[in-house]
């Protein structure tokens, strides 16, 4: 697995493409980590809705991305280790920013 993934380089494009691709649909669909730690206080659950919704979005362009490589003959970890790395980074993210958020005595910007 290791060899054909990273043996010609593209395999590192791969991951970076839908490392890429996960961060970019959770921007499409959420505020930042930074406004959801502001905010918490008044939107979590609604905040973290969208970035289930968006990890979700996502999982489904790296499940195809996966499918047409192995399809092709290609390696489909690529696309899972790329997508996956990113989702958890971005998932972990934004689960601390709530935390915080909700344990600060600051106030949001929003009422």
């Amino acid at each position: 697995m290791a060899e054909s993934l990273l043996g010609n380089g593209l395999g590192s494009v791969k991951v970076a493409v839908y490392a890429t691709l996960m961060y970019d649909v959770i921007s499409a669909t959420n505020s930042s980590p930074q406004t959801t730690e502001i905010n918490a206080r008044t939107r979590a659950d609604t905040l973290m809705k969208w970035v289930k919704l968006g990890i979700a979005q996502g999982a489904l362009f790296v499940v195809l991305g996966a499918y047409i490589e192995k399809r092709s003959g290609g390696d489909p970890w690529a696309p899972i280790i790329g997508g996956g790395l990113a989702a958890a980074l971005l998932w972990a993210q934004y689960v601390h920013a709530k935390n915080a958020g909700l344990a600060s005595s600051k106030q949001g910007t929003e009422t």
